[in-house]
């Protein structure tokens, strides 16, 4: 058994990752030297020294991270001199199976800060002697204690920056489901930041350098230090299961860990991620700690600017260095009504309570909890004071982290971390339910269009703060684990506003939202927005027009702190739909009687003259009146137009790229597979279907519109291919090439070792007047609509509307369906669920 595979038998048997990476250090350090010595000979080579800096000048060499070599040279002559054998230790390094990243510099240009490359000068503050020239190594070394001592706020201000650009790419959060447990905030860049500082903190000139590859801040707990054995124990694992230095906790990961390794809960891989992110929050609260207390203010402005929110200081709290300290931090163990003013002033202000303050709040916790407990204190109007400021959410995850939330809703403590493995959310529970609070308040500064039209909806909302409450427990049930958590979070609501002293009108709002937070999203995606059934029944559901304004808002939050991009603008557009539909149906402004009104003179509208009138009103006759209702007037004339071309040539196609997404259009002669043909068409070119409608006339002119992604880039990197798509799907349209065979010439996708998705197909003869619904949740694949779509057309049906929704891998798409103009009877219907459920396992 070879050297490195005996360290990761040792390993996996003992769990012990900080041996394992020092032990890999130590036989890298051995092969390392004996090819310096092999390529410059024997000895201590003069004017050359092999130098191991970052990672692996601290001795942290995980299993497959890469080996930062310096060659340190006297001057640039002898590393010209030496360019041969340079190489050749690095090529045989890499035969050897160790990857390299090497720099060659003097002790100069090592002791110099270069503006935009920080990172060279903090990798050496890691540096540690491997062979060569060791007086060129103490020259360095010695030079490098006075440059840090000059330099120390130049490269903390560099650390805080870089720092705070990589906390901004991951949304400044620990609490994504799938972390990068080295650069995520709480993870292992965060835990050496702790070490760097501190390191810095305590340099002094021509004194040895602090090393710290066993270095811990002076005031480090156990806590800390079980992080790291946890969080380095983790990336060991992730290394020999990936082969590579992958960093990333993916789901499958996180199962094949949990079920390994020999930390609590192991075997569930939820309670085991509940561990992870408990350990992280010890990291990420001690670097952010530690870098607060390090950072300096940077010029005179940002002194003044300082200065000036000093001035926001009161009897109470006082505003230093832009952090808020507690005047008699005492007073919160015996004032329970202080501790929520303090988090009302950090709601109001948006400032950081300083670490002294946080740790001060921690400890007062137990006599706040005991104080809550006496029922002598009202909380709602404190509680409702925090959640209505624009920075409730900065609050709220102070409140988080020191203990206070889960000491003022104990009902809290069942999501704490918790994780819901459904491969669409990007957060913790706790996390998902903070930031709609976000959300809400950020609504504000909304620039697009349509956004603001739900920021207009915000302000009109009376009392706010108790739809900001009722997103705070909108998910608290999930904590039960039962799968059902709506019932389970009205049950412990229930509790919570019964202690905060709820006002009962209130109450029952809160009641109704957590009800039905779930019903808006669905009816929006699994519903025709333009069938004015849609609306009377969600109008039935809302009952009034405040109420369809909190859950409208309650929506677009709930969907936006899902993940970033999980409220696209189809979405945005569809939620506004059908808010707008909704509170026209409750203020009885119906849109069917306009639409049917509106036929004639939109085409007066879109027609230049009275032939050209009459060919648009022949245009829209027998189109449905939801094909009025979800185009604009510049849109129908943008297909009237196409029609000259569908005359002539007996098709017309048009794609249009619309910012991310593309669109096709299709004007054709109805006959039977046409809207499957145009689906696979677009599966054949890997296209992502995102959106699909189809309308015919009375004269049998189909026109079908889909809207999809192009994840490969095809469209946009090779222009001409959007010439070809379009030319192909003429040809389908018409019947000259068959899609059957197009399909068939595709490569198969790679197959996924994500969880499988359970298939489930079922009918709907009730909702609709004229139609028979078809709901089909599946797993997404290319090719899945056209499937769908072939069913539907070899047992002659009639696809009216298609409403298409993904959620992660998950198909939720809902078909409205006719046969000779009338809905299927119940026993085809079901025959029929049946061959749709076989053609979604397509070819397993």
């Amino acid at each position: 058994m070879g050297e490195s595979e005996a360290i990761r038998e040792r390993f996996l048997r003992t769990g012990d990752a900080l041996t394992a990476v020092r032990e890999r250090t130590a036989s890298v350090d051995r092969t390392a030297a004996d090819l310096f010595d092999a390529n410059f000979g024997n000895g201590r080579a003069s004017g050359i020294a092999l130098v191991a800096v970052g990672g692996y000048g601290r001795r942290q060499l995980f299993p497959s991270s890469d080996v930062d070599l310096l060659f340190l040279v006297e001057k640039q002559a002898v590393a010209t001199a030496a360019k041969d054998s340079i190489s050749a230790l690095l090529r045989e390094l890499w035969d050897r199976d160790q990857r390299a990243s090497q720099s060659v510099h003097t002790p100069a240009e090592c002791a110099t800060l270069t503006p935009g490359n920080s990172e060279l000068s903090i990798s050496l503050l890691d540096l540690r002697y491997l062979a060569g020239d060791l007086p060129l190594y103490d020259k360095l070394e010695e030079r490098l204690a006075v440059f840090y001592a000059r330099e120390r706020d130049s490269l903390v201000r560099a650390l805080a920056e870089l720092t705070r650009t990589r906390h901004a790419k991951y949304g400044e959060t620990i609490y994504h489901l799938e972390p990068h447990i080295k650069d995520t905030p709480g993870g292992q860049r965060d835990f050496q930041l702790s070490c760097w500082l501190t390191q810095l903190a305590h340099i002094l000139p021509g004194a040895a350098l602090p090393k710290s590859e066993k270095y811990l801040p002076p005031e480090a707990t156990d806590e800390l230090f079980e992080a790291k054995r946890f969080l380095f124990a983790v990336r060991c694992h992730l290394h020999y299961l990936n082969q590579r230095d992958n960093n990333t906790l993916t789901f499958e990961h996180q199962e094949r860990i949990a079920a390994a390794t020999g930390f609590a809960a192991a075997g569930d891989p939820a309670a085991w991620m509940r561990d992870y992110f408990r350990h992280v929050r010890v990291v990420h609260r001690q670097a952010r700690r530690l870098l607060e207390e390090a950072t300096t203010p940077q010029n005179s402005l940002f002194t003044m600017f300082r200065d000036r929110q000093t001035r926001l200081s009161n009897a109470d709290f006082a505003v230093s260095r832009g952090l808020v300290f507690v005047r008699h931090p005492d007073a919160l163990e015996a004032d329970p009504s202080l501790m929520l003013r303090l988090f009302e002033f950090l709601a109001r202000h948006g400032l950081p309570a300083a670490p002294e303050t946080e740790r001060r709040v921690a400890r007062a916790v137990p006599a706040f909890r005991a104080q809550l407990e006496s029922g002598d204190m009202p909380l709602w109007p404190a509680v409702a004071a925090i959640l209505r400021l624009p920075h409730a959410y900065r609050a709220l995850t102070t409140m988080h982290e020191t203990g206070v939330l889960v000491a003022l809703f104990p009902e809290y403590e069942r999501i704490d971390c918790l994780v819901v493995r459904d491969f669409y959310h990007r957060y913790t529970v706790d996390e998902h339910s903070l930031r709609t609070i976000k959300t809400l308040h950020e609504l504000k500064s909304a620039t697009d269009p349509l956004t603001q039209h739900f920021s207009g909806v915000m302000a009109e909302i009376e009392r706010p703060e108790v739809l900001l409450f009722a997103l705070l427990f909108h998910d608290v049930g999930k904590g039960d684990g039962t799968g059902e958590h709506t019932a389970q979070g009205l049950r412990l609501v229930e509790g919570a506003m019964e202690r905060l002293g709820l006002p009962e009108p209130d109450r029952d709002t809160v009641r109704f939202l957590i009800r039905h937070h779930l019903d808006m999203s669905a009816t929006m995606t699994r519903r025709d927005l333009a069938d004015p059934a849609t609306a009377q029944a969600f109008a039935g559901v809302v009952s009034t027009i405040e109420q369809l304004q909190k859950l409208a808002l309650l929506t677009y939050a709930d969907i936006n702190a899902v993940n970033p991009e999980a409220l696209t603008p189809w979405r945005k557009d569809l939620l506004w739909q059908l808010y707008v539909a909704t509170f026209n149906q409750l203020t009885l402004e119906l849109e069917a009687d306009r639409i049917g009104a509106a036929a004639v003179p939109l085409a007066e509208q879109i027609g230049r003259t009275p032939a050209e009138c009459e060919a648009v009103r022949r245009f829209l006759e027998g189109l449905p009146t939801r094909y009025v209702r979800t185009h604009t007037p510049e849109q129908i004339a943008e297909h009237f137009r196409l029609e000259d071309t569908f005359r002539q040539k007996k098709v017309a196609v048009q794609l249009v790229r619309r910012h991310a997404l593309w669109e096709a259009i299709v004007l054709a002669p109805d006959r039977p597979f046409l809207f499957a043909s145009f689906a696979g068409t677009l599966s054949s070119f890997a296209m992502n279907i995102v959106k699909a409608e189809a309308f015919a006339n009375s004269s049998d002119m189909v026109l079908d519109t889909m809207v999809f992604e192009d994840p490969g880039r095809l469209l946009e990197l090779n222009p001409p291919e959007v010439d070809r798509l379009r030319s192909t799907l003429e040809r389908v349209m018409v019947g000259k090439i068959d899609v059957h065979e197009l399909l068939q010439k595709r490569s198969p996708a790679a197959p996924t070792l994500r969880p499988r998705i359970a298939r489930h197909v079922a009918f709907d003869n009730e909702t609709s007047a004229h139609d028979t619904i078809f709901h089909v949740i599946a797993e997404d694949r290319p090719g899945l609509l056209y499937d769908l779509a072939s069913t539907f057309s070899f047992n002659h049906c009639d696809i009216d509307v298609v409403l298409i929704d993904t959620e992660a891998h998950k198909a939720l798409d809902v078909f409205y369906v006719s046969t000779a103009g009338r809905k299927l009877a119940d026993e085809p219907a079901r025959l029929l669920c049946v061959e749709l459920e076989r053609a979604c396992a397509g070819g397993e």
